[in-house]
């Protein structure tokens, strides 16, 4: 992977949770509300997948 895709890997993350905050801001609130109580186990279980995921996309587009 080059640097320029990792770049434009973060753009388009940024993209999409600016659009997330312009388009629903209650609901973006709430939800990092929701996040704030949240214990610490359930964090790093929701980032672990999360993390998988991504590199499993990652990995299969690069298949492609």
């Amino acid at each position: 992977m080059s640097f320029t895709a990792l770049l434009q890997g973060i753009a388009v993350v940024l993209a999409l949770e600016g659009l997330a905050y312009a388009i629903a801001p209650g609901f973006m609130r709430r939800a990092l509300a929701s996040l704030a109580e949240a214990p610490e186990s359930r964090l790093r279980l929701g980032g672990l997948i999360a993390a998988a995921g991504g590199i499993g996309l990652a990995w299969l587009l690069k298949l492609f």
